[in-house]
């Protein structure tokens, strides 16, 4: 990432005002990602993986207010039966989470781990700098560096319920660095829920290391009807025969980046990366992908469908980076957008970069309007307006939420999608 005059001064900035927490460790990896963050300079819109988005709400020293807003709906999975832990505007909650136990899986707060000897010391920070190759991150260098909080993960079984992270947001200037750690020992597996809208701005990393036989599931929530702004980074390194699946569904927002970086590095692996969002008026959404096939016979699926209105925008950035030696790779990238008006745009940056020759790659990238055919017909049987294309937007998605394994999961999801589309039309 190239440096400007603006940059330096910028990134010393943000780094001026923020503090790096505590002892132990994880210095070593702090101060690490501190070099790294001077090295490449905070992002700005100049640079090539940040051309269709600005990152300045993301990178200034101070955030922009956000509103609380009053929401009356249910809590997103509360009918489940899960672990919850609960952060409010960045800062773990005790009394709103449950007890961290749960057989087969070691949880602990990155705040309160001290000891020398604790089994993150090896790894907090390092999928997180191997994903700064090709392709500079510097809003998760400036995460690994300052991040107050997070939890740490160690799974060595196969676990009976999901473990739920609740982000909350009460302030309208909060400022939260989170930074998750996941580890899971060969065969072991483990759901992850993530919801909420964490903080008016929220800056997270998940750095997952899926280890052999191993499969990690995500499904996360992205709030609703909140002003916020979020850089979230998820950074995976899967072994022989692992399995990796993450879906996002995003709902508003003023600006929203997500970036996931994936690692195929054991034969047979498989990593499947998904998102469905609504957006409407003053929103911006950017998913930016990297998948690298460094091992033989494996499998990797992008699928991204965005709904956008009334001027909201979409972004999406795919790669695919198949390495010499990499044969049999499977790769299949996906990534649509559906406009409901002529004032919103989806920009679509879709790549394949292949060293191997023995390799099924593919990628698309659509985007137009309502189906009128489709329209006409619903519309033709009695179903209004509205409903018709609230039910056509459901089916245009459902390709992206079918990416979720668990049925009681996307039902979930498309309940609640169902009743955003709902709300907005009412």
């Amino acid at each position: 990432m190239a440096q400007t005059a603006e940059k330096p001064n910028l990134t010393e900035a943000r780094i001026a005002a923020l503090s790096m927490p505590g002892k132990g460790w994880s210095v070593a990896a702090r101060e690490d990602a501190v070099r790294r963050l001077r090295a490449t300079g905070l992002p700005e819109r100049r640079d090539e993986y940040w051309k269709y988005t600005r990152p300045d709400t993301l990178t200034q020293v101070a955030p922009e207010p956000a509103a609380v807003f009053e929401n009356d709906e249910a809590p997103l999975f509360d009918g489940l039966d899960r672990l919850k832990i609960v952060f409010v505007d960045g800062v773990f909650d005790a009394e709103a989470s449950d007890d961290l136990s749960l057989e087969g899986v070691r949880i602990e707060r990155l705040a309160e781990a001290d000891s020398d000897l604790h089994w993150a010391r090896d790894l907090y920070g390092t999928l997180e700098t191997n994903g700064q190759t090709p392709v500079a991150r510097p809003l998760a260098a400036l995460n690994t560096a300052f991040a107050t909080d997070g939890m740490l993960i160690h799974v060595t079984g196969v676990t009976s319920k999901p473990i739920n992270i609740v982000y909350r947001h009460e302030s309208t200037t909060s400022d939260a660095i989170l930074h998750h750690l996941i580890k899971l020992d060969a065969g072991a597996e483990l759901t992850v829920l993530e919801n909420g809208p964490a903080a008016a701005r929220f800056n997270k990393v998940m750095e997952v290391d899926v280890g052999d036989g191993a499969s990690f599931h995500q499904v996360r929530a992205q709030g609703r009807d909140h002003e916020r702004r979020a850089a979230t980074h998820i950074f995976a390194r899967l072994g022989a025969e692992s399995t990796f699946k993450s879906f996002t569904l995003t709902a508003n927002g003023v600006m929203t980046r997500n970036d996931c970086v994936i690692e195929l590095t054991g034969d047979d692996a498989s990593a499947h990366v998904a998102g469905a969002c609504v957006g409407d008026g003053a929103f911006h959404h950017d998913d930016t992908v990297f998948i690298t096939h460094d091992a033989v016979n494996c499998e990797s699926r992008q699928v991204f469908k965005k709904v956008l209105c009334n001027g909201a925008t979409g972004v999406f950035q795919g790669k695919i980076l198949v390495k010499a030696g990499a044969q049999k790779t499977d790769g299949y990238q996906i990534s649509q957008s559906l406009l409901l008006d002529e004032d919103s745009q989806f920009l679509a940056k879709p790549e394949l970069e292949i060293y191997a020759d023995d390799v099924a790659c593919s990628h698309g990238s659509t985007s137009g309007a309502i189906d009128e055919d489709a329209l006409f017909y619903l519309r033709s049987r009695g179903v209004p307006l509205a409903e018709a294309t609230d039910m056509l937007t459901l089916s245009f998605l459902a390709e992206a939420v079918e990416e979720i394994e668990a049925e009681n999961l996307r039902e979930e999801i498309n309940t609640r999608m169902a009743a955003w589309l709902g709300r907005r039309r009412g």
